[in-house]
């Protein structure tokens, strides 16, 4: 645990949902002109949120044991009390209102305690993406934030054009996150309302494929061989699992992981 007071007074108020985060997450910052954009890109960015936790999964294991899932951090996380998917908002004022209301009812110190998947940060003037777990080479980390950049780019681009993006429902998201968390790029998703579900590598590969030029406008077009990559052969959870097949061994896994980082690629049992 960090040494601070503010850590101090959050264990003291959560007790073991907050004692057991050992969890690592990947946060990414993208600036955006002001508050309103800031919620109409959150609204629509939601739909994408489980296809970044799929592409990022890497938390197989939890106290030593395979938790079946893909990322088992994400269910880990979702105990605290303002963790998980968002809430909508209509505008800027109603989220101001919900936040002063959490402050004032001693609920949160601070926005820095609004842990959703997605999320303002005025301090920063940006959309902070809290979904996607840790990864283990900084070419994985810098794929997934330029891809996190392009969908932002793109939905405010839309927002200022006053384009009607259909939103999906919380109800179809909240069971695509689990999805993603559950299976990661092996699984489905809801598509529409009407319960048609795609793979979800299908659908991170089309989304990439129409991204293309928003990539080329933010100079990030280098990035896309490396996430349609990660899409065709798995992301992090999965070699970590083919290592504990192969060895029985979860410092074999450790290790594994330490050497990517150390040669910033992944290596493949």
């Amino acid at each position: 645990m960090s040494d601070g007071d503010r850590y101090r007074r959050l264990i003291d108020r959560m007790q073991w949902p907050a004692r057991r985060l050992l969890i690592f997450g990947l946060h990414v910052h993208v600036g955006v002109p002001d508050g309103e954009t800031a919620i109409q890109v959150i609204n629509h960015l939601e739909r994408w949120l489980p296809h970044l936790l799929a592409l990022s999964a890497s938390s197989p294991f939890w106290s030593g044991k395979d938790s079946g899932l893909a990322s088992a951090r994400t269910k880990v996380f979702e105990a605290l009390p303002t963790a998980g998917l968002p809430y909508r908002h209509e505008n800027w004022e109603e989220f101001e209102v919900l936040l002063e209301g959490l402050v004032r009812a001693q609920a949160i110190e601070s926005i820095r305690e609004i842990w959703w998947d997605v999320r303002p940060h005025p301090g920063f003037g940006t959309i902070e993406v809290r979904v996607c777990d840790a990864v283990p080479t900084l070419h994985e980390a810098l794929a997934l934030a330029a891809w996190i950049q392009a969908l932002i780019v793109h939905l405010e681009r839309e927002v200022e054009r006053g384009s009607s993006i259909p939103l999906l429902h919380n109800r179809i998201v909240r069971e695509n996150k689990w999805r993603a968390a559950r299976w990661s790029t092996a699984g489905s998703t809801i598509i529409d309302e009407k319960g048609t579900v795609e793979p979800i590598s299908r659908s991170i590969g089309r989304l990439l494929e129409e991204f293309e030029p928003v990539f080329v406008g933010v100079g990030s077009e280098s990035y896309l061989p490396r996430l349609h990559k990660m899409v065709l052969q798995g992301p992090s959870y999965a070699r970590q699992r083919a290592t504990y097949r192969e060895t029985g061994s979860l410092v074999a896994v450790v290790d594994s992981l330490i050497l990517e980082g150390e040669r910033n690629r992944p290596i493949y049992p």
